[in-house]
């Protein structure tokens, strides 16, 4: 392991003396696992040097197109995409998309001339990575799972510095070059008053408060499962229920069950105010993402986490047994779903002194300055190349 040098940062003056003007080419896209990590890094480099310009590369047709921009900073796209499973016109595409990808990387690298490159995962890191590393711009890899993504691994022997929020990971990365930090978590992420929360749903605060999360696209699985279970759940002790479905899966939702028969769930597209949601919670059932166990530690929520099982080395269920191993989750594997759901639930949400420990073990496993502390190694790294 690498050891910290952010430690013998006396202050953020030190830092700002080191290198003027800086500028920072963040690459990161495909999901929020890989796009919100990049941009709490961004806004701690912002924070520690505000002189710095950064610039964000993704692609047009994923989250990142919308989401970089709302938090202030700009996107330039390349055409990269990912490899489908199966057989698709796309995928024929792929070696074309590369090639081109490749020569705007380039492009980008040569008129933006960043002082550092920062890639976080995701489609659009592999060639701005791989272009940045033969022009001799120094490299920086934040990997957010227990198992490293494709991109990130093959980037590694490239990188001068890397950043691992498990320690799993570290074993597929040179060693030296590894230091484990967390993953960052946007600092506007924070918990609302508990009352404050449950007025904004309309909650009662004597009664629990269940949140089904499926990610910002939803989830088939746990939307299918609540529909069947809702009525055995929303009678359960007067459970209070926020159910974010996912835009694609809302209306058929809603065709299905007569909201109007259950005044104790609010069902969401999507959620806008996450702290008031999580400050409502009692308990979330969501998926595995590394961004998604990230908040859960920061926040101390106690989780019952279903991992995607259609995502690459399965590398869900790997962060979600970091989570259960150190008694702060369950784990619930989707195909199994059908007969557990409502049975683990229900023995959760009624176990007070359990919540109460499993938020501990939360709150143990946390590193709310993982940003702080990457852009602080980052920054001294530079300065030492000078």
């Amino acid at each position: 392991m690498i050891a910290t040098v952010a430690k013998d940062i006396s202050s953020t003056d030190t830092l700002t003396a080191a290198i003027s003007p800086l500028r920072v080419l963040m690459a990161a896209g495909g999901t929020g696992g890989h796009v919100y990590p990049a941009i709490a890094i961004a806004d701690a480099i912002g924070r520690l040097r505000p002189d710095t310009e950064i610039r964000f590369v993704g692609t047009r047709d994923r989250m990142e197109w919308k989401a970089v921009p709302r938090y202030g900073y700009k996107i330039k796209s390349i055409w990269i995409s990912g490899l489908h499973r199966r057989f698709t016109i796309q995928n024929l595409l792929f070696p074309l998309k590369l090639v081109v990808s490749v020569i705007q990387s380039y492009f980008v690298l040569k008129t933006f001339k960043p002082d550092v490159v920062i890639a976080c995962g995701g489609f659009a890191s592999g060639p701005i990575g791989w272009a940045a590393a033969k022009l001799g711009i120094p490299l920086i890899l934040q990997e957010q799972n227990s198992f490293p993504g494709v991109t990130n691994r093959m980037l590694g022997k490239h990188a001068a510095l890397i950043f691992t929020a498990f320690e799993n990971a570290t074993s597929h990365f040179p060693e030296q070059k590894v230091q484990l930090t967390g993953n960052p978590v946007r600092s506007r992420l924070f918990i609302t008053d508990r009352n404050d929360a449950l007025k904004a749903f309309d909650f009662s605060p004597d009664s629990p408060v269940l949140l089904i999360l499926g990610g910002s696209g939803g989830a088939l699985a746990l939307n299918e499962a609540m529909i069947k279970y809702l009525d055995e759940l929303h009678n359960l002790c007067n459970l209070q229920i926020i159910w974010q479905s996912g835009e694609k899966y809302a209306d058929g939702i809603r065709d299905r069950i007569r909201i109007s028969n259950y005044p104790n769930l609010r069902l969401m597209e999507f959620i806008d105010d996450m702290p008031s949601a999580y400050g409502a919670a009692d308990l979330v059932v969501t998926r595995a993402g590394a961004g998604t166990c990230s908040e859960l530690m920061n926040i101390g929520q106690p989780a019952i986490l279903v991992p995607s099982p259609n995502v690459a080395g399965d590398h869900q269920t790997k962060n979600a047994q970091s989570l259960v191993n150190a008694g702060a989750a369950e784990l619930l594997i989707e195909e199994h779903l059908d007969q557990d759901f409502a049975n683990t639930i229900k023995n959760l949400i009624q176990n007070r002194d359990k919540l109460v420990e499993m938020s501990n073990a939360m709150k143990s496993l946390a590193r709310p300055d993982a940003a702080d502390v990457i852009a602080k190694d980052i920054l001294t790294y530079l300065k030492n190349l000078k």
